[in-house]
């Protein structure tokens, strides 16, 4: 079988519903990884608290979601809380702000949130325990309370810590996005699967697909690049010097261009 260029430059030229298909997906991944980090931040809190009751319940959370796969947690929040609390949790349509999002987006974001959160739990108490305890106990010993001393010291060096892999977690709930399809929402990879059923021309759409999400993937790249360039501003005494360039080879391709060393 021979690819039909000519099908795959129509695709990708992106009518108006691929857009569409595009900007579902990427507001449905800003969401989600917006509200798991705030999950997730709950979630590290409850783990690091002298309270039992709290670990326990952060624990529990962290080890089901990360235990179970994302699809199964999708098709459970949209149609399983229906069911298993016998009534309508999850809308057929939501209006936000005037506009109305289908029921299907809504559990979306939901199970990606829930899913996200779990591993953003992880990053950031790893994190948090990445910077010395000392710190933290000088801050309190010279009168600072210890949420002012997690604030002012703490949480600063923790964030150039959880920078890298949260970008990592966005690049990964970008396609991770692609499963919502399984549930009706009109995303790229749905947008590919309603293509292909009416051409029956598979590879041209899903190699479209897979150009485009890579291109998402490849223009992120870049944005994190530059929010960490702008994190470490200072902080790269004795670490090696990366241009623009040089940084986005070394991480998407695994590339080492060549470094100097910071004066």
């Amino acid at each position: 079988m021979n690819i039909d260029w000519g099908t795959l430059g129509e695709y990708l030229k992106l009518d108006h519903q691929t857009l569409k298909a595009m900007g579902v997906t990427a507001y449905t991944a800003i969401i989600s990884q917006i509200i798991g980090v705030v999950v997730g931040l709950g979630s590290a809190s409850m783990q690091r608290s002298r309270n039992k009751v709290a670990r326990l319940i952060a624990g529990t959370y962290v080890w089901l979601v990360r235990g179970t796969p994302l699809i199964v947690q999708i098709f459970f929040i949209y149609y399983g809380t229906n069911i298993i609390l016998g009534f309508q949790l999850i809308p057929r349509t939501v209006t936000l702000f005037g506009v109305g999002l289908p029921g299907a987006v809504v559990g979306g974001i939901a199970a990606l949130s829930i899913n996200e959160g779990a591993y953003m739990s992880e990053i950031i108490r790893a994190s948090i325990n990445s910077i010395d305890r000392g710190q933290l106990e000088s801050a309190q010993s010279l009168g600072l309370r210890k949420t002012v001393a997690m604030r002012r010291i703490i949480w600063p060096q923790a964030a150039r810590v959880i920078v890298p892999p949260l970008g990592n977690e966005f690049n990964n709930m970008l396609k991770s996005t692609s499963l919502l399809s399984f549930i009706g929402i009109n995303e790229l990879f749905n947008d590919a699967q309603v293509r292909y059923s009416a051409t029956f021309q598979p590879v041209e759409y899903f190699m479209g697909v897979a150009i485009i999400y890579l291109a998402l993937t490849t223009v992120w790249s870049f944005v994190q690049a530059w929010i960490e360039r702008r994190l470490s501003a200072g902080y790269t005494a004795a670490r090696p010097v990366e241009n623009s360039k040089t940084r986005w080879a070394t991480r998407a391709m695994g590339l080492k261009l060549g470094a100097g060393r910071a004066k």
